[in-house]
């Protein structure tokens, strides 16, 4: 546990960054296009302090400003799409909708159309509630839609959280785990990725999907989860996996309230003190509490998942996870024109 943290704050972007950079006023986040002008030093019992950057401990900025090597041959200085290719009968939003190999597969390959970099293909439901699928069953549904994929050269995901999954899925031709465990839930994860040389997407979460949202609790969310994902970086660095390698996801909806949703959105780029890549998950979820009308159903959602996705834009993130990626592609272009002009 921490006893101070740095968060990036006073964020620019197009020409007045450039120009602001150029004057020593601000330096640029993780080697893209954004620009922050101070650091905040966040204390669990303690006042928010602000720093100017030109004033900022060298050590402090080293790991917010590093630019972050390429990840599955993808370059990080622009926002990156990955679809997602649920091939389950129940998940919360788009459950049963890519059963068939082939329907799956076409789906794939539109949202790769649409804009996706990469496609994560799923074969458990992890929404709040869901009951646990055994690994063999996960495979039985993931791998012929995993192998067609790789062979027609997608860059693909493999959402799961059981080693036998992760490890037949990279043999498949995967290029990335995505694990909402954070390699934390099967003993073998951390092995089988160490021993590969894929990239690795560790998610925040407590407990299991069932029982998640009985009663999540926390004092100071944002910085418990930065803790915890820390912990798990140490753990697969330890483990034989290098840093390049890792990505960490705050885990949005997971055995968190609707409060502590908006709490750790709110201070996302404190992620980026890790000095790796960020992914961001908000598509179609019910737990944003901005939300004008939060009982409606996930396809309703639109609104609410490109608000809270491009807030995380603007804060840095490498990654968003959706559903919608035709609209979300474009909602990254007029922001991304709009920084420019």
């Amino acid at each position: 546990m921490s006893s101070s943290y740095v968060e990036p704050v006073g964020f620019l972007t197009g020409s007045i960054a450039s120009r602001a950079v150029l004057a020593g006023q601000a330096r640029f986040l993780a080697g893209g296009g954004i620009g922050f002008t101070h650091i905040a030093s966040l204390h669990r019992h303690a006042p928010t302090t602000l720093v100017p950057v030109d004033q900022a401990d060298p050590a402090l900025l080293a790991p917010l400003i590093a630019e972050r090597p390429l990840y599955a041959g993808l370059d990080l200085a622009t926002p990156r799409i990955m679809g997602i290719l649920n091939v389950t009968p129940d998940s919360f939003s788009d459950g049963g909708k890519s059963l068939a190999v082939d329907t799956a597969v076409a789906n794939a390959h539109r949202l790769i159309e649409e804009g996706a970099d990469i496609i994560d293909v799923g074969g458990e439901s992890t929404r709040p509630g869901a009951e646990p699928v055994e690994p063999e069953e996960e495979w039985r549904r993931v791998g012929p839609v995993v192998r067609q994929l790789a062979k027609d050269g997608l860059v693909v995901s493999i959402d799961t959280r059981h080693a036998l999954v992760m490890e037949n899925a990279l043999n498949a031709g995967a290029a990335i785990v995505n694990d909402v465990s954070a390699l934390s839930f099967d003993p073998r994860s951390l092995d089988v990725v160490a021993s590969s040389s894929a990239p690795v997407m560790l998610m925040h979460m407590r407990g299991v999907p069932k029982t998640m949202q009985a009663a999540p609790s926390y004092e100071n969310v944002a910085l418990e989860i930065f803790d915890e994902l820390k912990a798990r970086v140490d753990a697969c660095v330890d483990a034989g996996i290098a840093a390049e390698r890792i990505c960490v996801d705050p885990g949005i909806g997971f055995a968190k309230t609707p409060a502590h949703n908006m709490e750790a959105l709110a201070h996302v780029a404190l992620f980026h003190s890790l000095g790796l890549p960020l992914l961001l998950g908000v598509s179609r979820k019910g737990g944003l509490k901005a939300e004008w009308r939060p009982d409606q159903v996930p396809e309703r959602r639109l609104g609410s998942s490109l608000a809270a996705g491009l807030s995380g834009i603007g804060h840095g993130v490498q990654f968003l996870r959706v559903h919608d990626v035709a609209d979300t592609k474009q909602a990254i272009t007029v922001w991304q024109a709009i920084g420019a002009a």
